[in-house]
């Protein structure tokens, strides 16, 4: 069963970004999706299924209303 992720999530990643944090901030949610590091506003888009198996855990989950 695949993850339900938001707009506004936090997401904890397993590898650390060169910048030295692992927090992350869904920015787009669709085929592909953009996460921008929260400590240098680097942002990169990956695809579903690797971001999928790329996250650690969510830190704060944004449910929609």
């Amino acid at each position: 069963m695949a993850k339900e992720f938001y707009l506004g999530d936090i997401v904890e990643m397993k590898k650390v970004h060169p910048c030295g944090s692992k927090e992350w901030e869904i920015v787009r949610v669709g085929a592909d999706i953009k996460i921008k590091c929260l400590k240098c506003e680097r942002i990169v888009m990956i695809p579903r299924s690797k971001f999928e198996k790329r996250v650690k855990k969510i830190i704060k989950q944004n449910i929609p209303e």
